[in-house]
């Protein structure tokens, strides 16, 4: 009798290959409970790291803009099995792990790869004063934060501002780069004085702030009664920060902060008519394409209105595609990002304050995905990987 062939056993490196190529967090994990094996390669931190890099992070849950409360994303958003295990397990309240509470903080700034930045009351820093509210970013699901040093006073002599002619700022967290460490990260101050407008750069590596551009408003050709308007929202496209000019003349002028070369400059971005004088956001489309959405209101309803265009050469002038996304009525909207790849649409019910929507757009196919009803005013979308996937963001 013919003894019976036995199959080949799989070794680590094919597993991991399949793993890797799981498309969901939540069916990994599941993997990762099947036997010992299965779990200890999927924890191993370089398969782990790996696999953030090739896949999407989920939407978790919405943060109140107050960091006083989350809320996770609800059947039937695709997440929201995800999102519920994760925040059993995460600290979303800020008073376990951020100095001084959540007393001490007053506003999220911004959200991206995992972290949130936020600014706090300046009575944390034992009642010294600065014209810069203090930062910290923190890690809810690591239960981490780092209170980030003040912008010290010699670097506003070195571009020549005085504190009296401060006017206002706006705090953002720079996406991280392919080759950076997973717990670096880099935060940028735009701050507006009478005569100029300053970036200051911070980053983790170092410790220390430095300056990374600055311009005075009449070399931008931004007049002051505009400047002073400046869009506080801002989008990231093709490693620049852009800020929305609301001129008056209803152009589409905006702010453009290189990161790599840490030029800053006015620039008149391509766009429809419908575009024009509107918040819009600006979003990588693909292909150096740019693309830009802002809304449509009409008498009953509301639409977005999204063009692509190319940017910079032979066709910068020549518009690719041109789409008008009816909205559920009933809402008063506003809309931010991009975040992973998506548009958060929040809706504010006309009628019933609790049935305010938080809704995702995602910005390759257009899909439109209701995440939840929200409980607080404003939001920031939070995406991440389950805590077992995830290591230190700071």
């Amino acid at each position: 009798m013919e003894s019976r062939r036995t199959l080949p056993s799989l070794t680590d490196d094919l597993l991991q290959e399949i793993f890797v190529r799981i498309g969901s967090p939540a069916d990994l994990a599941r993997a990762s409970i099947a036997c010992v094996a299965f779990r200890r390669l999927i924890a191993d931190p370089t398969f782990l790291r790996r696999y953030r890099s090739l896949h999407r992070p989920q939407l978790l849950c919405l943060l109140d803009r107050h960091f006083c409360g989350f809320q996770p994303a609800e059947t039937p958003h695709p997440s929201a099995a995800l999102a519920a295990a994760v925040v059993r397990a995460a600290d979303f309240s800020a008073d376990s792990y951020i100095p001084g509470g959540s007393d001490a903080w007053c506003t999220v700034s911004d959200i991206r790869e995992g972290r949130v930045l936020i600014s706090c009351n300046s009575s944390i820093l034992e009642g010294k004063e600065y014209i810069f509210i203090p930062l910290a970013v923190c890690d809810p699901l690591a239960r981490r934060c780092l209170l980030l040093p003040p912008i010290p006073d010699d670097l506003l002599a070195s571009v020549q501002v005085q504190k009296q002619d401060f006017l206002d700022c706006d705090e953002f967290l720079v996406p991280s780069r392919d080759e950076e460490d997973e717990t670096s990260f880099r935060v940028v101050v735009r701050a507006d004085f009478t005569e100029m407008v300053v970036a200051f750069f911070f980053s983790s590596a170092s410790g220390h702030w430095s300056v990374g551009a600055s311009l005075p408003w009449d070399a931008l050709s931004i007049p002051l009664a505009e400047h002073r308007l400046l869009s506080s929202h801002t989008s990231y496209v093709y490693g620049c920060f852009y800020w929305k000019v609301p001129t008056k003349n209803k152009s589409n002028k905006w702010l453009k902060l290189d990161m790599s070369s840490m030029e800053m400059s006015a620039v008149e971005l391509p766009s429809g008519q419908l575009h024009d004088g509107c918040l819009a956001i600006v979003v990588e489309a693909g292909e150096g394409r740019l693309g830009m959405f802002s809304l449509i209101k009409g008498d009953n309803a509301t639409s977005l209105f999204y063009t692509i265009r190319q940017i910079g050469g032979e066709r910068s002038d020549q518009l690719e595609m041109d789409n008008v996304i009816p909205l559920p009525k009933g809402f008063r909207y506003h809309i931010f990002g991009p975040y992973e790849g998506h548009i958060s649409i929040q809706g504010y019910q006309l009628l019933d304050e609790a049935d305010n929507m938080c809704f995702m757009l995602e910005i390759e196919t257009l899909k439109i995905e209701r995440v939840c009803r929200m409980r607080f005013g404003a939001v920031y979308p939070y995406f991440g990987f389950p805590p077992s996937m995830s290591e230190s963001r700071i």
